[in-house]
This record gives structure tokens, sequence and C-alpha cells, in this order.
């Protein structure tokens, strides 16, 4: 049953597919949204938030290039926080708590507001390939979809398995059937595929829980927002909150551990690194008497609360004895038991910067299906397999980011270059440039970049512009500006930092590590200027001038190692010819096929010698 053609095809509408969708329909092109269930749009599978250490970076980053993420997720906060405001700018990151239905329906409304999008709920089954391009896809129900481009975002559905004890079941989500043809087709069109695992914790009676033996945890109380057009902050906020494991909790889990499928080994497949669960923190970390849980609600009309850091695939029963023992969950009841989860994955290695499959022209990898976990960096693969999409089928020029452009360059790169063995998630110490890419200035980073290709609207585009010059303004007038000692110093005692005999530069002052902008809107000399600009002005224009020094530094850095980005390798180079390589970077060039010699030293395993060889090959 043919039904129609369109210009993308986008596979499943988790966080990926939502930005994908949105993406290549706001360039211009017709997009059919396939997903198994419509009543699950963007649904927040785990944890009821976004954001946090460089995933917030992330967010600034989609919203930046004309990604919706930022914006849904102000809509639906009922949370904002600034994290790792005690370190360096380049820590900064924010994070909103969210409202999970409200979330999901945002970026329902935002789709069929689209008229170039349009939906259609049923499984996937296989791809339709032609001459080693797709062309379209088949549904379980015989409907024929054809397509010029498929973006594939497939999520934890492909193959998936449950567990929650000894008992398991398939399903890509609680209560929603697995996706089951594609990973079996692509295997035998010569892709490698693998298994990874992640899980979540289990869901509680809010009604239940004791709060008065628990740390209080509210959000900022200025907060700010993701998207740099939303233009109303939070008013009210919900508290999370933080509680404790104790010796008594890891006895009880551990009586467990010979029906957990994480060490009976039912589970093979490796899970997130940085985000265990409860079990496994107690069985690697025996020597710590606690563990942190943070108790998150799930919404503003809900009594559902996420127990964040209580991740487990424990039986049912030993997770409610072993919850009840901690501080404030006495009488807890669960409406939904943790559980682990096993899917099918493709490793990244076997994609372009695009995020196009080398096997299958036009056809696009995004999110999980890469080997990474977390909504934001699905989402952002999800954006640029929408754009590359788009971009290619129009005969339009690639779209990439560089690791010194954005993090979402830096985990395109790794992905591609690098691979995964375990599920990826970002982090800032992944980044060689930190500095540059601070969550404050994604806009002056990526938002020229969006207009050009026509994801950022006019006028959007004209306030960006706006700011900009607000910024280079108030610059200069710090820079230019003088302060008396009279008028500085009462400021400077105040902050515990040594006063002055003399005229100071403001640059000089604000220089200091104790002064910040908001310490000067009370001197005489700058009051009146000052109380033109808003906070998020003047931060930023602080933040450029403390660390000037440092921004300057890596910008060199970058631009000294992006010259290895312009020397281009030939696609059907024959390494083997080198025999000063090294066996295992011949093996890894050849199957990556990189496009520059930059790319080829980011690659695991080829060395800085193979560099220095492919260099002296090309006469550099």
């Amino acid at each position: 049953m043919i039904h129609g053609k369109y210009d993308v095809i986008v596979v499943g509408a988790g966080h990926a597919g939502c930005e994908a969708a949105h993406a290549a329909s706001t360039l211009g092109s017709s997009v059919l949204l396939v997903t198994m269930n419509m009543e699950s749009i963007a649904k927040m599978s785990c944890n009821p938030a976004m954001g946090g250490v460089a995933k917030g970076q992330i967010v600034r980053e989609i919203d930046a290039l004309g990604g919706m993420s930022g914006i849904i997720s102000d809509r639906s906060a009922i949370q904002f926080r600034m994290l790792n405001k005690s370190k360096g700018a380049a820590m900064w990151s924010p994070r909103t708590q969210n409202d999970r239905l409200l979330f999901s329906n945002y970026w329902r409304d935002t789709l069929e507001e689209n008229p170039r999008v349009s939906m259609f709920q049923d499984m996937v089954s296989s791809l339709i390939i032609e001459n080693d391009t797709v062309v379209g896809v088949n549904t379980a129900m015989g409907f024929v979809f054809h397509a010029t481009s498929v973006v594939l975002t497939s999520g934890t559905f492909m193959n998936g398995i449950i567990h929650i004890g000894r008992n398991q079941f398939g399903g890509g989500r609680m209560a929603e059937r697995a996706s089951t043809g594609i990973t079996e087709q692509l295997v035998s069109l010569g892709f490698e595929s693998g298994r990874m695992k992640t899980g979540t914790p289990p869901r509680i009676d809010g009604r239940t829980l004791d709060y008065s033996k628990m740390e209080e945890q509210k959000g900022d109380e200025f907060p700010t927002s993701f998207s740099y057009i939303t233009e109303k902050p939070l008013q009210k906020q919900r508290s999370c909150y933080i509680t404790y494991t104790n010796p008594d909790v890891h006895r009880v889990l551990q009586k467990g551990f010979d029906d957990s499928p994480m060490f009976n080994g039912t589970i093979k497949s490796l899970g997130p690194r940085y985000c265990p669960s409860i079990e496994d923190k107690i069985n690697r970390f025996a020597e710590r008497d606690r563990h942190q849980i943070f108790v998150e609600p799930e919404g503003w009309n809900t009594v559902e609360i996420y127990v964040n850091g209580f991740s487990t695939s424990l039986p049912a029963d030993i997770q409610i004895e072993a919850l009840q023992l901690v501080p404030g969950f006495e009488n807890a009841k669960i409406f939904r038991p943790g559980y682990a989860i096993e899917y099918d994955f493709f490793p990244p290695t076997q994609l372009t910067a695009q995020l196009e499959t080398k096997r299958i022209s036009n056809l696009f990898f995004a999110g999980q299906i890469n080997g990474t976990t977390g909504y934001e960096e699905a989402a952002s693969q999800g954006l640029m397999a929408g754009i590359n999409a788009h971009q290619k089928i129009n005969q339009l020029e690639p779209f990439t980011l560089s690791r010194s452009e954005a993090y979402i360059g830096v985990l395109i790169d790794d992905l591609i270059n690098k691979g995964t063995q375990e599920p990826y998630r970002m982090f800032t110490s992944r980044a060689e440039y930190r500095i540059l890419l601070r969550q404050d200035n994604a806009d002056s980073r990526l938002t020229e970049k969006g207009y050009a290709l026509g994801l950022v609207q006019k006028d959007r585009y004209l306030a960006f512009q706006e700011k900009e010059r607000q910024l280079n303004e108030l610059q200069k007038y710090i820079e230019d500006t003088s302060i008396p000692p009279e008028e500085i110093n009462p400021v400077l005692l105040k902050n515990n930092t040594s006063s002055v005999n003399q005229k100071h530069k403001f640059k000089k002052l604000l220089s200091r590590p104790q002064l910040h902008t908001a310490d000067f809107d009370n001197v005489a000399t700058c009051k009146e200027t000052l109380s033109q600009y808003s906070r998020d002005v003047k931060e930023q224009a602080e933040i450029l001038i403390k660390y000037e020094g440092y921004i300057e530094k890596e910008r060199e850095m970058a631009e000294k190692l992006n010259k290895f980005e312009s020397l281009f390798i030939k696609p059907d180079f024959d390494y083997d010819q080198l025999s000063s390589l090294s066996a295992e970077a011949k093996e890894k060039l050849s199957t990556i096929r990189p496009k520059t010699i930059g790319q080829a030293s980011r690659i695991s395993g080829v060395s800085p010698s193979d560099i220095s060889v492919l260099l002296v090959y090309f006469g550099r």
C-alpha cells in the first residue's frame, strides 16, 4: 500500500527525531515522522530534566542554531538552576527540571503547527534500498512510504529487552513494544551492530514521602533560561530534595544480587559509565556507606516522583524493601519499578561527519542508535542529521561544526573517529576548547550559521545582532572608563580586596576575582550606563574581560590545529602503500576514511608518528 512520497522520512519521534523533523521541515523539506506511538512524542523516558554539565551547553547550541529543545525546555520548566557557579565560567551549565507531560505536548504542538510535517503511527519494519541508496520505508501494517532521504532515530527500541530481576520481556520502553527488522536488514547489508544497556529508577508516589527528613534543593533565586529568545524566566518553581542511602539500604540491595541481570550474566552489554545503577555503585564503591539520591518531581500537577540516583534492575520486592530504608521513604509506595533495557546500536565510525551512513546514501543515523546516552546528545544529533538530510537532497553544502565551534562538534567528531564501546555522554572534559565553548556565548558562536542555513528566523537574528552591539558597546565602555578612588574604595573594602589611591580603569578593577559587574551597579560613575544593559549582557562582558588572556590563547591554539583541517585526503587513498604507517593506523584509516589530516589525527589508534608520515608523504 503506497502512501505518498516525501523529501525526508524521520523514523522515531524521540528527542533526536523531533529535532530532525523540525530542522528539515523548517529548511523547506516535506517530512514524514513515523512513530510507534503518537502519544509518546518527545517523551522523557528517564529523568524529567534537560541540561546539566556540558549537556546544558549543548541545549544552548541547539537553540542558537534554531532548534527547539531550549524553547520547549523553558516552556515546560518547573525549576531552573545554573550549575557550577562556584567554578570558572567554562564550567557553568544550565539545567531545568521539567514537567514531563508539558514537554511532550509542546513538542507535538510545534510539529503539528508546521504544515510541512506529516505524522504516521506504525512500526518501520524495513528500509527500501535501491542501488545502495535509501528510497523509502516499509511499515508493519503494510504501508510503503517513499522518500529521498531517511533519518533513523530508533532510541532504545531496536530489539529492546527490559529486565526486572530475572524477569525479562521485549520492549523499547515500559509498556511499549520493541521494534524489529531493521537491525537484521542493516547487518545483512554489511553494517556492524552491537548491544548497549541503560536503566531507569522506580517512580514513587510523592504523597507517601516525608520531605522533612530531606534537604530541600530550590531553584535559582534569579532564574534565567535556555533559549536566548525566552523573554519571561520562571516566576515560580518547584523544589527538588536530596537524601542518602545507608548501610542498611546496601545490605538489602545486596540480597538481590543473585537475581540481578547485571551480575548473573543475563545482561552482557555495557551500561553508561557515568550514570551507574545503584547496585553497580554499591558493588564498585563498597567503601562508601552512602550515596546521594535526588528526589525530583515530574511536573506541576502530579505527585509522581523520579528517584534520581537509584536506577536499578533488581527484583521489584528488593527495590521496595531497600527504598523504604532511605530517610524520608519509610512509607514510600511505588508507581513503577525501575528496570534495565538492552537495545541495538551501530558503531558510529560507520558514519560521515554529516551523520550519513557510508554504506547507504541518504540514510542518516541520530541519537542512541549511534551509541550515545542523554536527551541533549540525541537532540543535537537529530538537529544535525535533519539539516544534512535536507542539504544533501537539495545539492547544498553539508553542514558540520568543528571541535572549536561547539560541543556538538566535539560530540560528532568523537563518535565518528573514536567510536564508543559504552553509552557516550558529553562532559566538559571532552572538549579541548572549554573556554571558547561557554554556555553564555553559544549565540555568538552559532546564530550566524543558523541564520545562513535558514533555521534562525530574521526577527531572532535582528535581536541577536542588537545583543552583540550592546555587548561590544559595554566592553568598550568598561575598557575606556576610569573610576575615582573615593567611589570605588568602599566597594573594594566590602569585597575584601585592596583599595586604590588614584583613578583606575573599570576593566582593571573588574579583572579582580573578587569583583563582578553587579558590584559596580551603584558606583556613581557607572550607575547610569550599567542600568541600560541586561544582566546577561553584563555577565557576558565580565566573562570576556576576566578570561581575555585564556580566551585568546585557546583561540590561537584552535587556529593552529585547524590548519590540519584544510589538508584534504583523497577518498580512495591507498594507505597500504605507506610502509612507515603502523598496522593499526592502516586498518583504522582504511575503515574510517578521514577527509582531512585533522580528522585522521583524532582517530583512536592513529599516533602522532603516523600523522607525521602522512604529512611527509603529502609534502607538508
